[in-house]
């Protein structure tokens, strides 16, 4: 049993190094985005903003999922099942809150619009 423990430990390790990746690679992407395209994009400080948000959130999904893994396979107590909720629920909100930044509304008002268009034919 022990040996299972290690392997997800190991797993959600590499998961969580992949999200941290994921992070500091839309970093650099978007760092470099914004100082080749200098000023010819109309306002590139928000495309900055957006490239940064778009890989925050990314690596936001892998950390996620590798304590839910962690959790769930290695330690499903109480007490770790609770601390995974709130950490869940805090990048869950960080999540949308970038959202919100980087898209100026909630996620589920773009479903609504859609669904405006379809109905009425525009």
């Amino acid at each position: 049993m022990s040996s299972f423990k290690e392997a997800v430990d190991y797993v959600s390790l590499v998961i969580d190094a992949i999200g941290v990746l994921v992070i500091l690679v839309g970093m650099l992407l978007a760092t470099a985005r914004l100082v080749m395209s200098g000023r010819s994009h109309a306002d590139p400080y928000r495309r900055f903003r957006q490239d940064l948000g778009r890989g925050i959130l990314l690596g936001l999904e892998f950390l996620v999922a590798a304590d839910i893994i962690r959790t769930v396979a290695v330690a499903p107590t109480l007490r770790g099942t609770m601390v995974l909720g709130l950490i869940v629920l805090f990048r869950t909100f960080l999540r949308m809150a970038l959202e919100v930044e980087l898209e100026g509304r909630w996620p589920w008002q773009r479903a609504n619009g859609s669904d405006r268009k379809m109905t009425t034919g525009t």
